[in-house]
């Protein structure tokens, strides 16, 4: 008896704790109403809370869109869980240190936000860039027709702030899941319309790493991409197991009389771990945005020798033409 008892009030007291948890963050509809969480003073620990409502210490060498706050910026979206379908809107604000939506940014690679949309097992990757309200909602169209747990990143640089952000947040699309396993490391990508992509590097845990991806059509390499984003492709990289983000940066741009427009794109990637990244390369050509899409396994340190990185080795061959745009 006295353990039933026991038992009883362990779950009530699970029960009040959670209902709190729940009861801290509010939904928004048409104006926000979650309160950003406080700024820490100089010198302090950020212990802002990830989209899961499990607090954590974070400092600057924890990578992006692990949290759902940062610096006083919080990430509110709309709604945690959706219908699926094959444009759902999306909406969410972005709240300042002093609880209210933030209307200005500063533009970064052309556009004033970024925003990721991923499944937890790294499929269904698009990049968009949502439209803003006056009342600081953003909101666009996303293809979640498949149900299971999304990671939503939003990468930004709010005018005032010293750098940019990237915050993630959770979204369930309700229905039968069937995770994917993670597709093994090749060398190269198909993707639709006949484009191949080969990529040429390896990633280092803790230093840049040069990675060179090169493009071709029905074999044929590919001399005259588009500028997409300020550059001749967009490279996304995140790692597997908790979807860190990290940020990845070109070398060169166009038109500045020395990068060419292809084959080869050259980025630079610092990742903080080793183990499996998904990398999700965006580039144009004809007017269309197409995604190229990889799994790297990214080395230690201390394993890396003096021997080169050979061209085409296996670093999945997997690829789609799902950008979001």
């Amino acid at each position: 008896m006295h353990t039933a008892l026991k038992m009883a009030g362990y779950v009530l007291g699970l029960a009040a704790v959670f209902g709190a948890a729940v009861g801290a963050v509010s939904a928004i509809g048409p104006s926000v109403t979650v309160t950003a969480a406080a700024e820490p003073h100089s010198g302090e620990t950020d212990t802002t809370a990830d989209s899961g409502g499990m607090a954590a210490a974070v400092d600057a060498d924890v990578p992006g869109g692990l949290m759902v706050s940062q610096d006083g910026y919080t990430l509110a979206l709309a709604d945690r869980s959706v219908l699926p379908g094959p444009a759902v809107p999306v909406r969410f604000q972005i709240l300042g240190p002093a609880g209210d939506p933030v209307t200005e940014y500063d533009t970064k690679h052309d556009k004033d936000l970024h925003l990721i949309v991923v499944r937890r097992d790294l499929s269904g990757f698009q990049h968009v860039h949502p439209t803003l309200a006056p009342d600081g909602t953003w909101s666009v169209p996303v293809d979640l027709s498949v149900a299971g747990q999304y990671r939503v990143f939003a990468d930004f640089a709010p005018t005032g702030h010293d750098g940019s952000l990237t915050l993630g947040g959770d979204l369930a699309v309700p229905g039968p899941y069937d995770p994917r396993p993670l597709p093994a490391p090749a060398g190269t990508a198909n993707v639709v319309d006949g484009y191949r992509v080969s990529l040429d590097g390896r990633l280092v845990a803790g230093r840049d790493s040069e990675l060179t991806l090169r493009v071709s059509k029905d074999g044929v390499p590919v001399t005259d991409l588009q500028p997409y984003l300020a550059a001749y492709g967009h490279l996304v990289a995140l790692r597997a197991g908790d979807l860190a983000y990290l940020h990845v940066h070109p070398a060169g741009h166009p038109g500045d009389g020395v990068t060419p427009a292809g084959p080869g794109i050259t980025f630079y990637a610092d990742v903080p771990s080793a183990g499996d990244y998904r990398l999700f390369l965006d580039f144009q050509h004809n007017g269309v945005v197409r995604t190229a899409e990889f799994t790297v396994q990214a080395e230690e340190t201390r394993a890396v020798t003096a021997t080169p990185a050979v061209t085409g080795t296996p670093l999945s061959t997997s690829g789609t033409d799902g950008h979001g745009h």
